[in-house]
């Protein structure tokens, strides 16, 4: 009887493939390495916030990380994250530049925090239902559409949570918010940040990652030629910019600290307890008018609130500088702050230009008093605009700028008598400076306390002056008389309404198609 050994079962080689189940493997990126995306973006992001220590290359660095730490995490706790990273910077944003904490502000911070959050959730939950190539235009569209939403839906304008704020400084970029206005930096912001994460993917992307590099280097070649073959071309006239001396401004301060019940106290205040302190500011202004104008200067802007005056003697300032104006003969633009004993805005904001003849030609309330610590009645928004020899001047106040829709006027020289503060005065200019360009208008921005700048119409600066580093108020630019008409001043707000619609069009796209087996 012959014994036959069992065989063991055969054991597969190693290099058999192993079975296929026809489903792309799901690749689960490792949390060690999606959670330090989201505090290094978050603290660049601290720095693209429109404040006074942005840095340029945070703006284009903080979306990269975010949006890839975005990709890699769940849909809804993802976006919890990056709310909570929006609302950081927006409280890092009133930290530095001192505005101050009230609830209107904190309520801002949130709901802005909150907007700000959805390009990126629109991105997660969209893009592996898309093409690459439409995909690639979810985020961008929606951080161009959320930035123009914050003005239409918000009292905050572009004060916060615009990106072209942060770019002020790149002149040849800039020049592409003439045509789309600034919701065209955003949007190229979040393009690349877009393509940026496609490859970091590790997807062969070719023709996106041409396409992104095409658009981009194509703004900026467009932006130069404009700079160097557009420049504005035509005579200028001499303006000064004047703030009171330092003394003075101080010696009115310490008076009103020493008046009971803020703003209400110092309309019931005994005439002979402020009207000293009032007037001595007003002499200065101007002296310092007749000095200017004895110099050279034909226009003349005081900043906000340059004449502090009870109601009673309103009429009396207005009147000494309209006798200014005649005597000195020049177009004579002064914010006038009027205390009255009617809660709760206990007076009013106003600005008035006055021509060399001494005739008043408007009267301009403003429109945009700042949430949460300005209570004035605004104004109807309709900005003045007038013709002289010097083109065509228009006026608004301070925070009015800060509201592309209400800036979007035929102008030559837009005047801006503006308060601020040091921590705030430099960065407000600049955001301010986005308006000539965006409307092809020269812009005389006259800051009380902060940084004063006059901008040609495509964002070259004429002159500058920061009020707390120099003895003398004055600011004195040559500036050109006639503006030029930009695409943006024709077609509005168009880029942006497209960007909405584009995002509306991809979002229906993304539902009706099913996704991909490789995404499920």
């Amino acid at each position: 009887m012959t014994n036959t050994a069992v065989q063991p079962p055969s054991q597969p080689t190693t290099d058999q493939p192993p079975p296929t189940t026809g489903r792309s493997p799901q690749r689960t990126p490792a949390r060690t390495h999606t959670w330090p995306l989201l505090p290094l973006g978050t603290a660049a992001m601290l720095f693209a916030v429109g404040g006074r220590w942005d840095i340029a290359a945070a703006a284009w660095l903080f979306p990269v990380l975010l949006l890839r730490f975005s990709r890699l995490s769940r849909a809804w706790s993802g976006a919890l994250w990056i709310w909570a990273a929006h609302l950081a910077a927006a409280v890092f944003w009133v930290q530095e530049s001192a505005i101050g904490f009230n609830p209107v502000v904190l309520a801002g911070a949130l709901a802005l925090a909150a907007l700000q959050t959805l390009p990126f959730l629109a991105d997660r939950l969209l893009v592996t239902r898309l093409r690459p190539a439409w995909a690639a235009l979810v985020f961008p569209a929606g951080v161009a559409a959320v930035e123009f939403l914050i003005t239409l839906v918000s009292p905050f304008g572009t004060a916060y949570g615009s990106l072209a704020v942060t770019q002020h400084g790149d002149l040849p970029l800039l020049q592409v918010v003439s045509v789309t206005g600034p919701w065209g930096i955003g949007f190229l912001i979040a393009y690349v940040a877009s393509t940026v994460n496609r490859l970091w993917e590790g997807a062969t992307w070719r023709r996106g990652a041409l396409a992104c590099t095409a658009v981009l280097l194509g703004v900026l070649l467009a932006g130069g030629a404009r700079l160097a073959f557009f420049p504005p071309q035509s005579t200028t006239v001499r303006i000064a910019g004047i703030t009171p001396a330092r003394t003075v401004t101080d010696t009115q301060k310490a008076t009103f600290a020493r008046v009971a019940d803020g703003r209400g106290g110092v309309a019931g205040a005994p005439a002979a307890a402020v009207r000293p302190a009032m007037r001595a500011v007003e002499d200065d202004l101007l002296a310092t008018t007749r000095r200017e104008a004895a110099a050279g200067a034909k226009i003349v802007i005081w900043p906000e609130n340059a004449v502090r005056t009870q109601e009673a003697d309103e009429a009396a300032a207005i009147a000494a500088a309209r006798r200014e104006a005649r005597r000195s003969h020049v177009y004579l633009e002064i914010g006038v702050r009027v205390y009255s004993t009617t809660p709760p805005a206990y007076g009013k904001d106003e600005a008035l230009l006055i021509d060399p003849s001494g005739k008043v030609l408007w009267t301009y309330q403003k429109a945009h008093p700042i949430p949460g610590s300005e209570k004035y009645t605004p104004g109807d928004g309709h900005v003045p605009v007038v013709r002289t020899p010097y083109g065509r001047l228009a006026g608004v106040i301070c925070y009015d700028a800060d509201f592309p829709a209400l800036m979007r006027t035929r102008a030559d020289i837009m005047l801006v008598p503006s308060h601020d503060s040091k921590e705030y005065g430099a960065a407000h200019t600049d955001k301010a400076g986005l308006r000539a360009v965006e409307n092809g208008y020269a812009l005389i921005r006259q800051d009380a306390e902060g940084v004063s700048t006059a901008y040609d119409s495509t964002g070259h600066v004429l002159a500058t002056s920061d009020y707390f580093t120099t003895g003398r108020q004055t600011m004195v630019a040559d500036v050109p008389v006639h503006g030029v008409r930009t695409v943006y001043d024709r077609i509005g707000d168009t880029f942006a309404w497209l960007c909405l619609a584009a995002l509306a069009a991809l979002t229906a796209t993304a539902i009706v198609r099913p996704r991909r087996p490789a995404d499920r």
